[in-house]
C-alpha cells in the first residue's frame, strides 16, 4: 500500500509539473487537434469537389451523358459554359477543369472517326490537376464505350469487374491520415513526455532529492509512466470524439473504449522508451536527437505509413518484434473495421509481453543510473 501511495503522489507531482510546462502542454494540445486537422485536410491524395465547366457544342445524347457522368464527391456538378468564356473563367480560377465537346461529336463517334475532346486544366492545383485528368479520361472513355455498346446492340462484356470498398467507399485519404496521425502522436508524445520528465528532474536538481527520499527507482519510474500516460489517454479520447468524429466528421467503425485499453497497454512500452533514452541523454537537446533516431524508423516501418506487405519479408519479420507494429495493426482493425476483442487479443498480448520486457530493461537501466548517482 505504501508503494502504491508513493506512486500516486509522485504521479500527481508529475501532473502539476506538466501543467506548468506550457511548451509541453501546448505541444500535446497541438498534436491532437490542429496537427490532426492539418494532416486530414492538406495531404489529400484524391480528387475532391473539383470544379468543372462543360462547353457543349454538340448538344447530343452522348455529350449530355458525358456531362452528367461527373459526379460528387470527385467533381462538383458541371456548369455550362460558352466557348468565349473559357479563358476568362480559367484565368480567374473559377474552374479547375473545362471540357470542350466539339460539334458533331456524337456523329463522328458513331462513324468511327475518333474525334478529339479538349480538356483544359488549371495546373496550379497540382494534385487535383494531375489526378483529375486521369479521372476525367476514365469517365469519358467509359461513357463512350457504354454508348457505343448500346447504339450498336453489342452484347455486354462476359466479365464485368465491379470494385466495392467496404470500410472507406470513396477511398478518402482523410479517413486514414487523421487516425494514423493520432497513432503517431501517441508514440511521439509518450517518448517525449516521459523522457522530458526525467531530464527535467535532473536539470532542476530534484532527482537527487527524490533518490535520498524513502522511495525506490521503481516508484519514481512508475509515477512518470502513469502520469504521462493519463495525459496522453485523455488527449487521445478527446481527439477521437471531438476532432476526428465531431469536427472532421470521420466515422469510427469500432469501439473507442476498446482502443483506449490497447493504448493504455502500449503506453507502458512507449513511455519506457522515453525513460530509457533519458538515462542515456544528459540534456534535452541530446534527448531530442536520440528520439529522432528511435522514433522515425520505428513508426515509418510499423505499418502506419506503408503496409508491411510492401516491405521486404526479412524487414517485415524483424518489425514483428516492435510493439508499435502490433499497435498499428490492432488500432486499424478496431477503428477502421470494427474488430472486437476476439480478433485483436493476440496483438494486445504481443504488445503487453514485448512492452513489459522493454519496460523491465528501462527500469533496470534507470535503477543502475540512479544507484550510480547516489
Amino acid at each position: 500500500m505504501r508503494t502504491i501511495a508513493n506512486i500516486f503522489w509522485l504521479g500527481t507531482k508529475e501532473l502539476r509539473s506538466f501543467l506548468h510546462d506550457y511548451v509541453l502542454l501546448g505541444l500535446v494540445i497541438y498534436a491532437f487537434s490542429l496537427a490532426i486537422i492539418a494532416q486530414a485536410q492538406s495531404s489529400s491524395q484524391e480528387v475532391h469537389n473539383a470544379s468543372i465547366g462543360i462547353v457543349d457544342e454538340d448538344r447530343s445524347v452522348l455529350s449530355r451523358r458525358i456531362a452528367q457522368a461527373f459526379l460528387p464527391p470527385y467533381f462538383k456538378p458541371p456548369q455550362p459554359l460558352a466557348e468565349r468564356d473559357v479563358v476568362p473563367a480559367m484565368n480567374s480560377g473559377r474552374y479547375t477543369f473545362v471540357l470542350d465537346i466539339p460539334p458533331n461529336f456524337e456523329r463522328d463517334v458513331l462513324r468511327g472517326r475518333d474525334p478529339a475532346l479538349q480538356l483544359n486544366v488549371d495546373a496550379t492545383a497540382m494534385v487535383q490537376a494531375g489526378l483529375g485528368s486521369d479521372y476525367a479520361g476514365q469517365i469519358i472513355t467509359n461513357e463512350i464505350h457504354d454508348f457505343l455498346a448500346r447504339a450498336e446492340g453489342s452484347p455486354p462484356d462476359p466479365i464485368n469487374l465491379v470494385v466495392r470498398i467496404m470500410f472507406n467507399p470513396n477511398v478518402t485519404t482523410a479517413w486514414f491520415t487523421s487516425v494514423m496521425g493520432i497513432i503517431n502522436s501517441i508514440t511521439m508524445l509518450a517518448i517525449i513526455l516521459a523522457g522530458a520528465a526525467v531530464i527535467r528532474e535532473r536539470e532542476h536538481g530534484t532527482m537527487d532529492h527524490l533518490l535520498v527520499m524513502p522511495v525506490t527507482p521503481f516508484e519514481i519510474a512508475m509515477s512518470k509512466v502513469w502520469a504521462n500516460g493519463i495525459v496522453i489517454m485523455v488527449a487521445v479520447g478527446l481527439s477521437l470524439y471531438f476532432i476526428v468524429r465531431g469536427l472532421l466528421g470521420i466515422p469510427i467503425a469500432g469501439s473507442i473504449p476498446l482502443f483506449m485499453v490497447g493504448v493504455a497497454i502500449y503506453l507502458f512500452f512507449a513511455t519506457a522508451i522515453g525513460i530509457f533514452l533519458a538515462t542515456i541523454a544528459r540534456s534535452m537537446p541530446q534527448l531530442g536527437l536520440l528520439y529522432m533516431l528511435v522514433y522515425s524508423p520505428m513508426m515509418m516501418l510499423s505499418g502506419s505509413n506503408t503496409p508491411l506487405e510492401s516491405m521486404p519479408p526479412w524487414l517485415a519479420t524483424i518489425m514483428q518484434a516492435s510493439p508499435s507494429t502490433h499497435f498499428v495493426s490492432f488500432a486499424q482493425a478496431i477503428l477502421y473495421r470494427g474488430a472486437g476483442f476476439s480478433v485483436v487479443w493476440r496483438e494486445f498480448l504481443a504488445v503487453a509481453l514485448i512492452g513489459g520486457l522493454f519496460f523491465g530493461l528501462a527500469l533496470y537501466r534507470f535503477r543502475t543510473v540512479s544507484a550510480a548517482a547516489t
